[in-house]
């Protein structure tokens, strides 16, 4: 299982900025798919989820802001930001929970979005 991210950098705040993540090896449309991040000092923090039959979930600090998508032919999975914060700077990680017994996840490397002036 591969997972690549990319899309990530400088952004002024208010502005918007798009991840990708290209993941490999895995049967995409079974998978419950994510975005994470991580800022420095902080714990890992869900930022968006979209599960395999459809259903997203977001976390409380980006409600309203961000979108998570899929292009399951592509085997892609996106997370539109918009009208980012300073406090949105952070690795971004792509994540892929595979439901099994038992189950499987996978990281990718991680892409930093810094939000400032």
């Amino acid at each position: 299982v591969q997972l690549v991210e990319s899309g990530g950098g400088l952004v002024q705040p208010g502005g918007s900025l798009r991840l990708s993540c290209a993941a490999s090896g895995i049967i995409f449309k079974s998978s419950d798919l994510g975005w994470y991040r991580q800022a420095p000092g902080k714990q890992r923090e869900m930022v968006a989820t979209h599960f395999r039959g459809g259903r997203t979930d977001y976390g409380d600090s980006v409600k309203g802001r961000f979108t998570v998508s899929r292009d399951t032919a592509q085997k892609m999975v996106y997370l539109q930001m918009a009208s980012v914060k300073p406090e949105d700077t952070a690795v971004y990680f792509c994540n892929v929970r595979i439901p099994g017994f038992p189950p499987e996840e996978y990281w990718g490397q991680g892409t930093l979005v810094t939000v400032s002036t």
